[in-house]
Protein backbone atom coordinates (compact mmCIF):
# COMPACT_ATOMS: atom_id res chain seq x y z
CA UNK A 1 0.00 0.00 0.00
CA UNK A 2 1.29 3.40 -0.82
CA UNK A 3 1.72 6.15 1.87
CA UNK A 4 3.99 8.76 0.51
CA UNK A 5 4.40 10.22 -3.01
CA UNK A 6 8.07 11.81 -3.60
CA UNK A 7 8.16 14.55 -6.48
CA UNK A 8 11.38 15.15 -9.10
CA UNK A 9 11.50 19.02 -9.38
CA UNK A 10 12.70 19.20 -12.65
CA UNK A 11 10.35 18.20 -15.41
CA UNK A 12 7.63 16.89 -13.29
CA UNK A 13 6.68 20.09 -10.87
CA UNK A 14 8.16 22.65 -13.32
CA UNK A 15 10.52 23.07 -16.15
CA UNK A 16 13.35 24.21 -14.55
CA UNK A 17 15.20 21.65 -16.77
CA UNK A 18 15.07 24.10 -20.21
CA UNK A 19 17.50 26.81 -17.80
CA UNK A 20 20.00 24.08 -16.75
CA UNK A 21 19.98 23.67 -20.24
CA UNK A 22 20.39 26.95 -21.40
CA UNK A 23 22.86 27.70 -18.80
CA UNK A 24 24.65 24.47 -19.42
CA UNK A 25 24.38 25.00 -23.43
CA UNK A 26 26.47 28.58 -22.81
CA UNK A 27 29.15 27.08 -20.67
CA UNK A 28 29.75 24.90 -23.08
CA UNK A 29 30.14 27.33 -25.89
CA UNK A 30 32.62 28.37 -23.98
CA UNK A 31 34.63 24.78 -25.57
CA UNK A 32 32.89 25.99 -29.24
CA UNK A 33 30.48 22.98 -28.55
CA UNK A 34 27.20 22.93 -29.42
CA UNK A 35 25.42 21.67 -26.68
CA UNK A 36 22.50 19.43 -28.19
CA UNK A 37 18.60 18.36 -26.50
CA UNK A 38 20.14 14.75 -27.10
CA UNK A 39 22.94 15.66 -25.13
CA UNK A 40 21.01 17.43 -22.64
CA UNK A 41 19.13 14.26 -21.56
CA UNK A 42 22.47 12.90 -20.32
CA UNK A 43 22.26 15.96 -17.77
CA UNK A 44 19.06 15.32 -16.27
CA UNK A 45 18.60 14.27 -12.67
CA UNK A 46 22.15 14.34 -12.64
CA UNK A 47 24.44 16.22 -10.08
CA UNK A 48 26.23 19.56 -10.84
CA UNK A 49 29.68 18.14 -10.75
CA UNK A 50 28.54 14.89 -12.66
CA UNK A 51 26.98 17.07 -15.52
CA UNK A 52 29.97 19.16 -15.87
CA UNK A 53 32.19 16.00 -16.49
CA UNK A 54 29.94 15.17 -19.25
CA UNK A 55 29.58 18.63 -20.80
CA UNK A 56 33.77 18.40 -20.38
CA UNK A 57 33.40 14.73 -22.24
CA UNK A 58 31.34 16.26 -25.06
CA UNK A 59 33.51 19.30 -25.98
CA UNK A 60 36.87 17.61 -25.45
CA UNK A 61 38.07 20.03 -22.91
CA UNK A 62 40.64 18.95 -20.12
CA UNK A 63 40.43 21.54 -17.40
CA UNK A 64 41.70 21.10 -13.69
CA UNK A 65 40.31 20.54 -10.42
CA UNK A 66 40.11 23.68 -9.59
CA UNK A 67 38.81 25.32 -12.65
CA UNK A 68 35.95 22.34 -12.23
CA UNK A 69 34.73 24.26 -9.59
CA UNK A 70 34.99 27.85 -10.95
CA UNK A 71 33.14 26.03 -13.99
CA UNK A 72 30.62 24.86 -11.96
CA UNK A 73 30.14 27.95 -10.21
CA UNK A 74 29.72 29.87 -13.34
CA UNK A 75 26.74 27.81 -14.73
CA UNK A 76 25.24 28.04 -11.25
CA UNK A 77 24.96 31.67 -11.03
CA UNK A 78 23.79 32.03 -14.48
CA UNK A 79 20.86 29.25 -14.08
CA UNK A 80 20.01 31.01 -10.72
CA UNK A 81 19.24 34.06 -13.01
CA UNK A 82 16.93 32.40 -14.46
CA UNK A 83 15.57 30.86 -11.69
CA UNK A 84 15.00 33.84 -9.64
CA UNK A 85 12.26 35.36 -11.94
CA UNK A 86 10.21 32.64 -11.67
CA UNK A 87 6.68 32.94 -10.71
CA UNK A 88 3.91 30.31 -9.17
CA UNK A 89 2.04 30.34 -12.82
CA UNK A 90 5.09 28.50 -14.30
CA UNK A 91 3.81 25.03 -11.77
CA UNK A 92 3.07 22.60 -14.21
CA UNK A 93 -0.91 22.79 -14.90
CA UNK A 94 -2.68 20.54 -12.79
CA UNK A 95 0.04 19.53 -10.35
CA UNK A 96 -0.76 21.30 -7.41
CA UNK A 97 -4.48 19.86 -7.65
CA UNK A 98 -3.05 16.40 -7.70
CA UNK A 99 -0.50 17.01 -5.11
CA UNK A 100 -3.66 18.57 -2.81
CA UNK A 101 -5.89 15.52 -3.52
CA UNK A 102 -3.04 13.34 -2.39
CA UNK A 103 -2.35 15.18 0.67
CA UNK A 104 -6.39 14.56 1.07
CA UNK A 105 -6.41 11.25 0.92
CA UNK A 106 -3.50 11.06 3.89
CA UNK A 107 -0.43 10.67 1.89
CA UNK A 108 2.97 12.29 2.95
CA UNK A 109 4.41 14.47 0.35
CA UNK A 110 8.35 14.80 -0.54
CA UNK A 111 10.35 16.45 -2.58
CA UNK A 112 13.84 14.64 -3.95
CA UNK A 113 15.63 16.62 -6.21
CA UNK A 114 19.20 16.07 -7.18
CA UNK A 115 19.43 20.29 -7.24
CA UNK A 116 20.76 22.12 -5.02
CA UNK A 117 18.63 24.93 -5.93
CA UNK A 118 15.11 23.34 -5.29
CA UNK A 119 14.55 25.11 -1.96
CA UNK A 120 14.63 28.31 -4.04
CA UNK A 121 12.59 27.20 -6.68
CA UNK A 122 9.56 25.90 -4.56
CA UNK A 123 9.56 29.20 -2.17
CA UNK A 124 9.37 31.13 -5.72
CA UNK A 125 6.54 29.02 -6.78
CA UNK A 126 4.38 29.44 -3.34
CA UNK A 127 4.68 25.36 -3.03
CA UNK A 128 6.86 25.16 -0.16
CA UNK A 129 4.67 24.30 2.57
CA UNK A 130 3.26 21.28 0.39
CA UNK A 131 5.97 19.35 1.23
CA UNK A 132 6.59 16.89 4.71
CA UNK A 133 10.04 16.57 3.81
CA UNK A 134 12.35 18.16 1.06
CA UNK A 135 16.08 16.42 -0.12
CA UNK A 136 17.88 18.42 -2.05
CA UNK A 137 21.77 18.19 -3.37
CA UNK A 138 23.54 19.69 -0.19
CA UNK A 139 21.75 16.65 1.57
CA UNK A 140 23.32 13.78 -0.66
CA UNK A 141 27.04 12.77 -1.61
CA UNK A 142 25.77 10.45 -4.74
CA UNK A 143 23.59 11.77 -7.69
CA UNK A 144 21.00 9.52 -9.37
CA UNK A 145 20.80 6.87 -10.56
CA UNK A 146 22.41 5.71 -7.29
CA UNK A 147 19.05 5.53 -4.60
CA UNK A 148 20.46 7.94 -2.00
CA UNK A 149 18.65 10.19 -2.08
CA UNK A 150 15.28 8.63 -2.45
CA UNK A 151 16.18 6.00 0.48
CA UNK A 152 17.29 9.21 2.77
CA UNK A 153 13.93 10.67 1.29
CA UNK A 154 11.95 7.60 2.93
CA UNK A 155 13.79 7.55 6.08
CA UNK A 156 12.92 11.18 7.27
CA UNK A 157 9.54 10.36 5.96
CA UNK A 158 10.10 7.60 8.58
CA UNK A 159 8.21 5.15 5.50
CA UNK A 160 9.35 2.14 4.06
CA UNK A 161 11.07 2.34 0.61
CA UNK A 162 8.33 -0.10 -0.71
CA UNK A 163 5.55 2.14 0.37
CA UNK A 164 6.55 4.78 -1.58
CA UNK A 165 6.20 6.07 -5.15
CA UNK A 166 8.25 8.38 -6.97
CA UNK A 167 7.23 10.75 -9.93
CA UNK A 168 10.11 11.01 -12.52
CA UNK A 169 11.28 12.31 -15.86
CA UNK A 170 14.60 11.05 -16.06
CA UNK A 171 15.99 7.72 -16.82
CA UNK A 172 18.62 8.18 -14.29
CA UNK A 173 15.76 9.09 -11.82
CA UNK A 174 13.46 5.90 -12.80
CA UNK A 175 16.67 3.90 -12.08
CA UNK A 176 17.58 5.35 -8.77
CA UNK A 177 13.74 5.24 -7.83
CA UNK A 178 13.70 1.11 -8.31
CA UNK A 179 17.07 0.53 -7.23
CA UNK A 180 16.26 2.07 -3.89
CA UNK A 181 12.85 -0.54 -3.94
CA UNK A 182 10.39 1.65 -4.62
CA UNK A 183 7.39 1.88 -7.47
CA UNK A 184 7.57 5.01 -10.08
CA UNK A 185 5.66 6.97 -12.64
CA UNK A 186 7.97 7.87 -15.40
CA UNK A 187 7.13 11.83 -16.68
CA UNK A 188 7.54 11.78 -20.41
CA UNK A 189 8.89 9.59 -23.35
CA UNK A 190 7.93 6.22 -22.68
CA UNK A 191 10.80 4.81 -25.13
CA UNK A 192 13.17 6.40 -22.10
CA UNK A 193 11.13 5.77 -19.09
CA UNK A 194 9.51 2.16 -20.26
CA UNK A 195 11.19 0.40 -17.43
CA UNK A 196 8.76 2.47 -14.26
CA UNK A 197 6.13 0.82 -13.61
CA UNK A 198 3.84 3.42 -15.07
CA UNK A 199 4.23 6.17 -18.02
CA UNK A 200 2.61 9.37 -18.43
CA UNK A 201 2.83 12.07 -20.49
CA UNK A 202 2.41 14.62 -17.88
CA UNK A 203 2.58 14.60 -14.25
CA UNK A 204 -1.33 15.85 -13.72
CA UNK A 205 -2.07 12.80 -16.31
CA UNK A 206 -1.69 10.75 -13.53
CA UNK A 207 -5.06 9.47 -11.64
CA UNK A 208 -4.18 9.07 -7.89
CA UNK A 209 -6.55 6.18 -7.82
CA UNK A 210 -3.93 4.08 -9.97
CA UNK A 211 -1.95 4.16 -7.05
CA UNK A 212 -3.68 0.88 -5.47
CA UNK A 213 -2.61 -0.67 -9.26
CA UNK A 214 1.13 -0.11 -8.87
Amino acid sequence: MIKACIFDLDGVIVDTARYHYLAWKRLAKEFDYELTPEDNERLKGVSRMDSLEVVLELSGARVSEHEKVQLANKKNAWFRDFIERMIPEEIFPGVRPLIQEMKAAGLKIALASSSKNAETVIELLGIRSAFDVIVDGTMIAKSKPDPEIFLLTAQKLNIPPEACVVFEDAEAGVDAALAAGMKCVGVGDPRLLGHAHKVVSRTSDFIIDDLAKL
